[in-house]
């Protein structure tokens, strides 16, 4: 019996050892993603027209990288913050953490390298290795053309300088030691030819991080169905669900037409609507979605999105879109 006990003693400790071990591995040694140090974006004015382009209606980078202002629709960026950073997200929107967006004008980029950029973009790696939550959806930009990530760098590179430092972001365990198991190398695609409406619109429906708000996530794990809808967030007076976008008939956009599609869009350009407090607009409610940013998309790019967002499975899921805080 003094034999057993001594044999599973030794198992136990063989086995303390062996967790410890993989844990120091994976938090000392993971992410192993290595940085281009030979990467020199040439910073030219279609690279920065572009970077605008993707960074501003697209991507929205400058959505969570600068100062909304939650007072007003949609919240618009607040003027002299752009990519500034300290956004933030934390578990009352279903996040494992609290994960502050950072200052990503030169200010904050000055001693970064380009490869130190492109590979915090596409592979979810800070400068200093620590990992990234994918609140930016870097598995998505992974996927990006490489040229139009040169050019969100070479855009960046051309911010006017902002001084600030948002607080440091943090995950909840045991996301704090998944996550360095979560950064992958990225995988580039080419642009694809804009006459495949699907295949392009797919390819920007990735850029523009669509299933990152319209798929149901609890504590960052995918818990519904691809852009079915349902993500929540909470917001000032309630509860917002994100909608079904899946070509569902009566719960998704199976009934809208392109044009509609395109219209609820351009609703919010700058040249038709001038961003006012919520209250103010009847039937809308206050949401996270950027519609002054996503309506500078052209019409060719959004219709794209559309076109693929069709050839998708239909989901049934209704929503409910909003549920107002009891007092």
């Amino acid at each position: 019996m003094k034999k057993l006990l001594r044999i599973l003693g030794w198992l136990f400790v063989l086995l303390v050892l062996g967790v410890g071990g993989l844990l120091v591995y994976v938090t000392q040694f993971l992410p192993n993603i290595p940085v281009d140090a030979g990467l020199r974006v040439e910073i030219t004015p279609e690279r920065v027209k572009r970077g605008e382009y993707l960074a501003h209606h697209v991507a929205v980078c400058m959505d969570c990288h600068s100062t909304r202002d939650w007072t007003l629709f949609s919240g618009p960026l607040k003027p002299g913050s752009l990519g500034v950073g300290g956004e933030r997200f934390d578990q009352s929107m279903n996040f494992p953490g609290a994960f502050i967006a950072p200052n990503i004008t030169p200010h904050a980029l000055k001693a970064w390298s380009d490869g130190e950029i492109y590979r915090a973009i596409t592979s979810g790696v800070s400068k200093d290795g620590h990992p990234l939550f994918p609140i930016m959806p870097y598995p998505t930009y992974g996927k990006m053309s490489t040229e139009d990530i040169h050019s969100i760098i070479a855009y960046l590179r051309s911010l006017p300088a902002v001084a600030g430092n948002p607080a440091p972001s943090k995950a909840d365990p045991p996301v704090n030691i998944i996550l360095h198991l979560m950064p992958q190398p990225a995988q580039p695609a080419a642009v694809p030819a804009k006459t495949d409406t699907v295949a392009y619109g797919r390819y920007l429906a990735n850029a523009a991080g669509c299933t990152e708000c319209h798929t149901k996530m609890v504590k960052g794990e995918v818990v519904g169905r691809p852009y079915a809808g349902g993500f929540e967030f909470a917001m000032p007076g309630g509860m917002l669900r994100s909608p079904n976008i899946t070509p569902h008939a009566t719960t998704g956009i199976g009934a809208w037409t392109k044009q509609v599609f395109l219209d609820r869009f351009k609703a919010y350009g700058a040249d038709r609507f001038k961003p006012v407090p919520v209250d103010t607009m009847k039937g809308e409610m206050q949401t996270v979605m950027p519609w002054t940013m996503y309506a500078g998309m052209t019409e060719e790019d959004l219709g794209a999105i559309f076109d693929f967002l069709k050839t998708l499975e239909p989901v049934e899921n209704l929503v409910e879109r909003w549920t107002v805080a009891r007092k």
